[in-house]
């Protein structure tokens, strides 16, 4: 077994605060020394590499070493970007709003998270429960934080999970985008480089968000499309995904004047082991199985599913031709409806246009044509859930 690897895996050891993540490290350091191969395998792919911080933040599977998420890894995060926001605050205390989905150690690494902000010398607030990731981009604009960190896998597996970043100010709690990305990850680098992550200051000294912030972002999501004529007679279903979307979700569909869902019971409170599917994306083949089996016994109009952090929504409709009597609507048939409400209510504004990027679908053009706006189609596609982003060429 080479040494100097025994020797990395050893000192990222005695830094870690998490027993279990500890233990886990020593079990697979003292196979490794002893000769086992498979074991110096798994210390190679722990320590061979770091987690890569982009656009998406750091997301990846749970456990000890500096290319699993770890207690180890989010204090490197955090004070690396409290030193990206105090180098670009000009003098000024940063704000950072701080959120948790209820994934396997989201409250864990929001907590720690908060206490490192603090310690820094940031204002850090922490939102008061897990909650779905749009409600922390909401809470940064209504806060007038300068940034916002989601501790979230989105839809990954049940043993992942990830730190997603948002800024403010001028972004407007928007999700990361180049060059704020490198000269994050730069900071990163340079705490992974110097510090034991042990030594960092900490502070218990953090505010924790009062429930007005969720009553705010209900406020405003139920504002945007109240509920028209007839709605009191749709028929639809709802499933969570395991996730934190329904508590929130059933809140704005209220305040906007809509029936409630029938919900799919075995998906609608948080389960981090998300046991009734292989895979926590209403996009992958199978997973909304149940949803379809309820709308079938309450003959819905539509289904409508989020994804474990409510930051991606899936739409289903009836169809006979269909083996299971529905169907899953694509990403683009659902831009397109959306893009279609939006230009109908831009018709006749001045300057007014719909933009989609290039790999999405051209039918906004179409639509955009119809209702006499502009289009535009951008060159960068950035998504919080991309493992990388697509440029144009």
């Amino acid at each position: 077994m080479n040494d100097e690897r025994l020797a990395q895996a050893r000192a990222w050891m005695r830094q870690d605060p998490d027993h279990e993540t500890r233990d886990e490290l020593a079990a697979v350091i003292t196979r490794a020394a002893s000769g086992d191969e498979a074991a110096a395998a798994d210390l190679d792919d722990r320590f061979g590499a770091r987690l890569a911080f982009g656009t998406a933040g750091l997301r990846g599977a749970l456990g000890a070493g500096g290319n699993r998420m770890n207690r180890v890894l989010v204090a490197q995060a955090a004070a690396g970007f409290a030193a990206y926001l105090r180098e670009k605050s000009h003098g000024r205390t940063p704000t950072v709003v701080i959120g948790y989905d209820g994934r396997r150690n989201s409250r864990v690494f929001a907590t720690d998270s908060a206490e490192l902000f603090a310690g820094a010398g940031l204002r850090a607030i922490l939102l008061p429960r897990l909650l779905p990731t749009p409600v922390l981009a909401f809470a940064v604009r209504h806060l007038g934080a300068d940034a916002g960190v989601m501790v979230t896998a989105s839809h990954n597996p049940p043993n992942d999970n990830g730190y997603k970043v948002y800024l403010g100010g001028a972004d407007q709690g928007s999700q990361i985008v180049a060059p704020a990305d490198a000269e994050i990850a730069a900071h990163i680098q340079r705490v992974a480089d110097a510090d034991d992550v042990s030594a960092l200051p900490r502070s218990t000294d953090y505010e924790t968000a009062g429930e007005d912030v969720v009553e705010a972002y209900v406020a405003a999501t139920a504002a945007i499309s109240p509920a028209p004529a007839g709605a009191s007679d749709l028929r639809w279903v709802y499933t969570a995904m395991h996730g934190v979307g329904w508590e929130t979700l059933s809140k704005i569909v209220s305040a906007a004047g809509y029936p409630q869902p029938m919900v799919v019971e075995e998906q609608l409170t948080p389960d981090a082991t998300f046991r009734t599917v292989s895979f926590p994306n209403p996009e992958e083949p199978g997973a909304m199985d149940l949803s379809f089996a309820r709308a079938r016994r309450v003959q819905a109009d539509f289904i409508i599913a989020n994804d474990p952090d409510a930051d991606r929504l899936a739409v289903a409709i009836p169809d006979a031709s269909s083996e299971s009597g529905w169907r899953r609507l694509t990403g683009n048939e659902v831009g397109l409806l959306l893009g279609a409400r939006a230009a109908r209510a831009a018709a006749g504004t001045p300057g007014a246009s719909l933009a989609c990027s290039l790999v999405s679908s051209p039918g906004l053009g179409a639509v955009a044509a119809h209702h006499g706006l502009d289009f535009h189609e951008t060159c960068l596609l950035y998504t919080s859930d991309a493992a990388d982003d697509t440029p144009c060429v």
